[in-house]
């Protein structure tokens, strides 16, 4: 187990490295050597700006209200059991009011997490297997993925700006008197967003799968976790929901099931997968 998390560690890094590296590119084709200067500015006050504020962004963008014990004695027991096992500090607790069947998490280390369930996860899921998925959350916690994940959804989203960037200035301030540069410019307009997307989905498919075997072990009922996540994916694309894209990745199934394109470019390893690894477990 633990050369699997150094494996996975330092595949993260290096994947890391290649979109700061994409957005460096960008920002040197654009500007040369001072747009990449602007680049690594741009990237740094990013991702200094998720460390500390990507938590409060997203749980507010889907309106999450905080439960106190007294309000949901059961819910917040349970997060608690389940952080004690896992040798975690009580993170918050968060409810969503929404039909989808879904649950995520999020804060920059594990003394400033928070765990969101949905209310559409509450009426499908047996106690045991909210169990599982919870501690699939706090396996994420555990494993740090919550601000690796929110780190490549910035730089991603910092790289699909830049190219949109990109193509304006083709149209307003294209050079004609020099082909290579517009061919340049309109390569990494096209490319760069999907290269970085491509990037993200391998992070997160990868980090997905080391948070279910964690969590396989933090309940000791790894098969309750797979019947959950079967149970996840078959009420996927069942209800219409508002979520934005670049979140998506946070939850632990994809929750934009049913989108072509968002199907096509899945932040999820296939549920059917993920199974049969932690039926392994069993």
């Amino acid at each position: 187990m633990a050369g699997s998390n150094m494996t996975n560690i330092i595949r993260t890094t290096l994947l890391l490295g290649i979109l700061t590296g994409l957005m460096l590119l960008i920002g040197g084709v654009l500007g040369g050597r001072g747009g990449m200067f602007l680049a690594l500015i741009l990237s740094i006050l990013m991702n200094f700006g998720t460390y500390w504020y990507s938590d409060k962004i997203v749980l507010k963008m889907y309106h999450a209200q905080e439960v106190t014990p007294a309000e949901s004695s059961e819910l917040y027991g349970m997060v608690k059991s389940l952080a004690e096992r896992a040798s975690l500090p009580m993170p918050k607790v968060y409810i969503v009011q929404t039909p989808m069947a879904n649950a995520f998490a999020t804060g920059r280390d594990p003394k400033h997490a928070a765990v969101a369930i949905t209310t559409g996860i509450l009426k499908i899921l047996n106690r045991n297997e909210l169990e599982g998925v919870i501690a699939h959350e706090l396996a994420h916690v555990k494993n740090r993925d919550t601000l690796i994940s929110a780190m490549a959804a910035t730089i991603a989203g910092v790289i699909t700006f830049m190219a949109s960037m990109a193509q304006w200035s083709l149209i307003f301030g294209g050079r004609d008197d020099d082909g290579g540069n517009i061919i340049g410019i309109l390569a990494m307009a096209i490319l760069a967003p999907i290269a970085a997307m491509i990037i993200q989905m391998a992070i997160s498919r990868s980090r997905e799968f080391g948070a279910d075997g964690t969590g396989g072990t933090i309940c000791g009922k790894p098969m309750e976790l797979a019947n959950a996540l079967t149970k996840l994916e078959n009420a996927a694309g069942s209800v219409r929901v508002d979520v934005n894209p670049s979140t998506a990745h946070m939850f632990i199934v994809n929750p934009l099931k049913g989108k072509r394109l968002a199907s096509l470019f899945s932040t999820h390893p296939s549920t059917e997968e993920r199974v049969r690894r932690l039926s392994a477990m069993h």
